[in-house]
């Protein structure tokens, strides 16, 4: 088993999460494994195939304008060809104060379609989204409500609808919750309760199955480009642990620190172009593009 600490703290990478997020979750055994552990306490209750992609995008009229509203990633739940929910997943690695509004408006949106005129002889079915929070160092501190973010007359209180939003701490979840997921989700949520717990993480040797995916994923979260360039030196085998990537991302490391230290004595004049490429075991051209960066 390998152990590593937070790594990348110094990376010069600014990812955008969502993206990497929603690609892992689009595969439909990860996607399935979110909703039993979560809504079901782990039995198999939606399973695999049962699932069809929805169409993540809305839309909504402000000012006489059509705007788009996008969610992270939302997928029909059938049964005989009938929809029995629609479910809908929005990563958040950091606590947003309008997040109720946001979930309000996109499970809105889809009542909406359902009552429109092309749908009204559809069967109806509900909406229900869950907020998945990934962040590690602290816990959700913004509304969770529509109470909480609106400003509310106690005279007119008893006439507005409140609205909770399902909101998931991952990191924050239950040791015998987190080994209930069985796909790579697992892999995810104990690397954020591990880092929670113990700010250190110690892989294991579960077989990774999206290993694209969760290392991009891997990459967002711990803002470390090393994870994602081991994808290329990983692709060719047929079967990838966490420990494994670690081993490269570490290897990674001690090579990226040599490369450092070649930097700053060609910079100062101390080696030649050539001779820190021969000391770094790359080409010139290869080196002359760390010194470029």
């Amino acid at each position: 088993m390998r152990t590593s600490n937070k790594v990348g703290s110094d990376s010069k990478r600014n990812t955008v999460k969502d993206i990497t997020q929603k690609t892992l979750e689009r595969y439909n055994d990860v996607f399935a494994d979110i909703i039993n552990v979560l809504l079901f306490n782990g039995e198999n209750v939606v399973l695999e195939d049962s699932l069809i992609d929805a169409i993540p995008m809305s839309t909504l009229k402000m000012e006489g304008k059509i705007k788009s509203q996008y969610r992270d990633i939302a997928k029909y739940w059938n049964n005989s060809k009938i929809n029995v929910s629609m479910f809908g997943l929005e990563n958040q690695s950091k606590p947003e104060k309008f997040m109720p509004f946001r979930v309000f408006g996109y499970d809105g949106a889809e009542y909406v379609r359902q009552s429109k005129k092309e749908n009204k002889k559809d069967a109806k079915y509900p909406v229900i989204t869950l907020v998945l929070y990934f962040g590690y160092d602290e816990r959700w501190n913004q509304p969770k409500s529509l109470f909480e973010l609106l400003d509310i007359d106690e005279k007119i209180k008893p006439y507005v609808n409140d609205f909770k939003m399902n909101l998931f701490e991952i990191a924050y979840l239950e040791r015998e919750t987190i080994d209930k997921f069985r796909s790579d989700f697992w892999i995810l949520a104990d690397y954020l309760y591990q880092m929670r717990v113990n700010n250190d993480y110690v892989a294991c040797e579960t077989v990774i199955k999206h290993v694209d995916e969760l290392l991009m994923l891997m990459s967002a979260m711990t803002k470390d480009d090393r994870f994602e360039e081991t994808i290329n030196e990983l692709s060719r085998k047929e079967s990838v642990t966490m420990c494994e990537v670690l081993d490269k991302v570490e290897a990674r490391g001690r090579k990226e620190g040599v490369i450092s230290v070649l930097i700053s004595l060609v910079k100062d004049g101390i080696l030649s172009v050539s001779e820190a490429a021969i000391r770094a075991d790359m080409s010139e051209e290869s080196f002359k593009k760390y010194l470029e960066s």
